[in-house]
């Protein structure tokens, strides 16, 4: 490690605080229907897209609210399959690609509708301009407003004095696409295109090499697709070599605005929470809990990394891993971007996480094993957290002997069971189709590496998948019928088996009548709660997780420090 990389760190880290306030206070004004900088132009727009769509903008029941994002998400779905089997007869497919095949569209289309954008394909040699802009990056968009939508409606159970409504689904989606995404992106499109990322409609450009030979060098609507693909922690690449390749990610400076990006939102998301609450306190309690898991995973990943491969070391060979690097981002860059990515659900990668050491691909598989709960994705992130939140104020009452509260309102039974099933529905699905996948002939065959690194290759698939990811291990060939369908359910259940739970939370939480604080509350704005919240997150996915985690990356580092190979 060095202080360059350490600088280039806190300045990032610097950069996402100050973030985190002007883009929560805005917000918070869109969400809560006050008027915003955007108001005088995009106001007409939003009543206008209601009257068209025929949806009022009247409160829902839970159910209600939960019954407008099954059946949204899954006209996506429909969509996005559909358009991928009828690929070779639509336009704008300069490049000729025939229909994509019926599992690797499912679970293609599984994967974009959720917010995991887990690829078993190259895009720019499978995916046509059509597909790749109508399909995949329209489901960018709504998957992340999605996840906002739901977030907002969780926070409304807590800042609720009394009601059961949280909220109108469609005025959310509503205004997390055209008040925060879509404004937001073409801001990123200008820039991304002024550092040299493509944005055309034409067809691929050929090139003579300087060996005579000819080479096709694939092109596309880049920028814009790249744009929310980082903003909505989507993950997709347009090109196979994801944020590696210099088309998706030039430079350093769209480096730092890609990883800027991943975590802007689901920051400030923290800072609505506060001010939703009338306590901005609360908000950044939770950041710093978010903050404190985050520099801990960046350490052990760059300091990993740094150190290098011990098996190389024994043949003379000196310095950190640099293999499935770009040396243009470098160690430290390359470590804390696949921390951020890992953290953030978003699933992109600027380096090949297989060819990292085992400690440094340990540490974003423990983040996504966590629940992605280190800001997370857009919303999905903060609504995650916010199960740990209600387990750990349920430990704190246990201790003290009182009922759990949380801003005033009483945690019971019900809100218990219930985050309970969010954080565990995860591990069923990871630990479950790994452990089936792992003694399956077949799904065996598809790994690269034999031992601890294969199964690790085979747990971080599903662990990504059910995390709403995205990111790999590459050494796993993926587009299989086994992996097509067991992964693509994988991302249904990791998506909604939380998000129903977390609504029924809200719906829960939004019925309770607000409690004054008293003597024997446990104040959860301080450095306490912080560190009983991170103690709760650690401890929960350490019990979880380790017996496998064990088996792979642990094991795989102990066997390189004795020289040993599999």
């Amino acid at each position: 490690m060095t202080i360059n990389g350490w600088i280039q760190i806190l300045l990032y880290c610097g950069i996402l605080v100050l973030l985190v306030k002007p883009l929560g206070g805005y917000m918070h004004r869109v969400f809560t229907g006050d008027r915003s900088l955007l108001s005088p132009v995009l106001g007409p727009v939003e009543r206008g897209l209601y009257r068209l769509a025929g949806t009022g903008d009247q409160e829902q029941h839970w159910t209600g609210y939960a019954a407008a994002m099954l059946l949204f998400n899954l006209a996506g779905f429909l969509a996005l399959y559909f358009l991928q089997r009828l690929q070779g007869g639509l336009p704008y497919n300069p490049a000729g690609m025939s229909a994509v095949e019926p599992g690797l569209a499912f679970n293609t289309a599984a994967s974009f509708m959720t917010n995991t954008n887990w690829q078993n394909y190259g895009g720019e040699s499978t995916m046509s301009y059509l597909v790749q802009m109508a399909g995949l990056t329209v489901q960018n968009f709504l998957s992340a407003a999605t996840g906002i939508a739901i977030a907002m409606a969780l926070i409304r159970g807590f800042a609720s004095a009394s009601g059961k409504s949280i909220g109108n689904f469609w005025v959310d989606m509503t205004r997390a696409t055209l008040y925060v995404l879509l404004p937001l992106c073409v801001v990123l499109t200008l820039v991304y295109v002024w550092l040299g990322m493509p944005q055309t409609l034409g067809a691929y450009v050929g090139a003579t090499t300087l060996e005579g030979a000819q080479q096709t060098i694939a092109v596309g609507p880049v920028a814009s697709q790249i744009a929310i693909k980082m903003l909505g922690t989507n993950g997709g690449g347009f090109f196979n070599a994801n944020a590696a390749h210099p088309f998706e990610n030039p430079d350093a400076i769209s480096n730092l605005i890609q990883m800027l990006s991943m975590f802007a939102i689901g920051a400030a998301l923290t800072n609505v929470f506060g001010r939703m609450v009338g306590n901005q306190r609360q908000g950044w309690a939770i950041l710093a809990a978010m903050g404190a898991l985050f520099i801990a995973g960046v350490a052990v990943c760059y300091w990993a990394e740094a150190a290098g491969n011990p098996l190389v070391h024994a043949l003379g060979i000196e310095g950190g891993n640099m293999e499935g690097k770009e040396t243009r981002f470098g160690i430290a860059l390359s470590a804390l971007f696949a921390v951020i990515t890992t953290a953030a659900s978003c699933g992109a990668v600027n380096a090949m996480h297989d060819s990292f050491t085992a400690l440094g691909g340990m540490i974003p598989l423990i983040n996504m094993q966590l629940g992605e709960v280190i800001v997370g994705g857009v919303g999905a992130g903060f609504y995650g957290i916010l199960m740990f939140i209600l387990i750990a104020v349920f430990v704190a009452g246990l201790m003290v002997g009182r009922t759990p509260e949380y801003l005033g309102k009483k945690i019971e039974a019900k809100e218990v069971k219930m985050a309970m099933l969010a954080i565990l529905c995860l591990p069923l699905a990871m630990l479950t189709f790994t452990a089936i996948a792992v003694v399956l002939p077949s799904a065996v065959a598809s790994i690269a590496n034999g031992g601890p690194h294969g199964f690790s290759e085979i747990l971080y698939a599903y662990t990504s998948a059910a995390a709403n990811n995205g990111s790999a291990f590459g050494g796993l060939t993926g587009n299989t019928p086994w992996y097509n369908i067991t992964l693509g359910l994988g991302m249904l259940m990791g998506r909604f088996l939380v998000i129903i739970p977390a609504l029924a939370i809200a719906g829960s939480l939004a019925a309770k009548k607000t409690v004054s604080a008293s003597a024997g509350t446990f104040p959860t704005d301080g450095p306490l709660f912080v560190g009983l919240l991170v103690g709760v997150i650690v401890i929960v996915g350490g019990l979880t997780f380790f017996p496998a985690l064990a088996v792979g990356p642990i094991v795989e580092h102990l066997a390189a420090i004795h020289g040993q190979t599999f």
